[in-house]
């Protein structure tokens, strides 16, 4: 760090003290923030909740709280990740811009900052600082599960430009976003991997029709996407044509950090949800088992888990950052993160005994939605990647083990086995 960075430096302790000052006289105290799939709300409530998460978001940027690890000449403050870890503890128990976090700063900032043009970043960078733009990642398609690199949707020459055509699915909110990071097949005859080019576009277009999902406990957050003729200017191509899975590599990279990325604001204190986003000790209350020997060790085992959960993604944080850890120890967090999550949800279904497998009732509080909340607790380990891929990234690229065989290695995209459903 040259020594006019560093005069420049904020002092740490500085800037908790603006900060606490500012969350502590500007924004809603809201308690502690629970980390759930929520169930249905109204659409009109969910889009006043996104102008109020775009309106706190500007208030951070003008308040100079946003961006704090972003360089400067995008905007953000060129501060070091412990500024953002003391952000992140001050704004713990009050509001903050939920909706904008991921994948809007990780994986689609951090993807721009490290591969986009100079252009591409003075363009979009501040704007999501500002809350002007809430980004989504158009990754998964109907077809290829977690195999990112088996992507067909398509991408073909168009004078200075590209066509795309094909599906994206399992975009969180993207009915109410604005742009998006989108991977998608630029050449069929190399290796799946070797044809794939990454895309920036806006969501809303004649061209893409967004589609929303409703899952069991009636959430419709979910959005499949179909892309018919999207024109892309090249200029908004990220990285080399038909090296989109650099681009992706780092990509998959920065979505398993996401709560824990620099770039993310993100509430130290926050929990993993249980039914109705009640903690487990709550959830226990209502039931009126508090006192339940056997509910009590249950309650121990879901903090405990939580509190490891919280060391195991600092320790891996920290260790990415000083380079002591391969960025690819990610994927562990992500493992035990997934495992957690899923025996959390079922702890908060077993405490909350009969009203769980008769939740229709409203007055039952949050004991009304531990059923469906059992029934959703896989979400945790399918979205964002699975947990099966996340496995081998940990045993072929932290453990060194041998990759896993595979059919279709050196192989002509165009050649390889698909059902009839996922051809081209």
């Amino acid at each position: 760090m040259s020594s006019l960075v560093a005069a420049e430096m904020e002092d740490l302790e500085a800037f908790r003290g603006r900060a606490r000052a500012f969350i502590r006289g500007n924004l809603r105290p809201i308690g502690s923030t629970v980390m759930t799939v929520r169930s249905r709300v109204s659409d009109e409530e969910e889009l006043a909740a996104v102008a109020r998460d775009r309106e706190v978001q500007r208030m951070l940027f003008d308040a100079r709280l946003a961006g704090v690890c972003v360089p400067r000449e995008y905007d953000g403050l060129g501060l070091t990740p412990a500024h953002q870890r003391a952000l992140n503890e001050e704004i713990a128990g009050f509001e903050f811009p939920s909706r904008i976090q991921v994948p809007t700063f990780a994986p689609c900032a951090a993807v721009l900052l490290e591969f986009g043009t100079e252009e591409q970043k003075r363009r979009h960078i501040p704007a999501m600082l500002r809350g002007e733009e809430i980004w989504m990642q158009f990754l998964s398609e109907p077809s290829g599960g977690s195999d990112v690199a088996g992507a067909l949707t398509s991408a073909t020459r168009d004078g200075d430009g590209w066509l795309l055509n094909g599906s994206k699915v399992w975009t969180t909110g993207a009915w109410w976003s604005d742009w998006a990071l989108c991977l998608a097949r630029t050449d069929w005859d190399v290796a799946k991997h070797a044809g794939l080019t990454v895309f920036i576009l806006p969501i809303h277009q004649p061209s893409i029709d967004v589609h929303r999902i409703e899952m069991l406990n009636g959430n419709r957050e979910f959005c499949q996407e179909f892309l018919n003729d999207v024109r892309v200017p090249d200029d908004d191509r990220v990285g080399d044509v038909n090296d989109g899975w650099t681009v992706g590599t780092r990509w998959m990279f920065h979505e398993r950090m996401s709560y824990n990325s620099p770039l993310v604001t993100f509430p130290a204190d926050a929990i993993h949800g249980v039914a109705g986003g009640a903690s487990t000790l709550e959830l226990a209350r209502a039931a009126g088992r508090a006192d339940d020997a056997r509910v009590r060790d249950l309650i121990g085992e879901a903090q405990t888990l939580e509190i490891v959960w919280r060391e195991l993604q600092r320790r891996v944080g920290e260790g990415i950052a000083t380079g002591t850890m391969s960025s690819q120890s990610s994927a562990v967090a992500r493992v035990f993160h997934c495992l957690a999550t899923m025996r959390q949800t079922t702890i908060a279904f077993d405490v909350a005994g009969g009203a769980g497998g008769a939740w229709s009732n409203d007055d039952d509080g949050p004991l009304a939605r531990a059923g469906t909340d059992f029934l959703m607790r896989q979400v945790s380990c399918i979205g964002g990647g699975t947990t099966e891929m996340a496995r081998n990234v940990v045993s072929e690229r932290v453990l060194g083990m041998p990759r896993e065989r595979t059919l279709d290695k050196d192989v002509a995209f165009r050649d390889v086995p698909r059902s009839p459903t996922a051809k081209r």
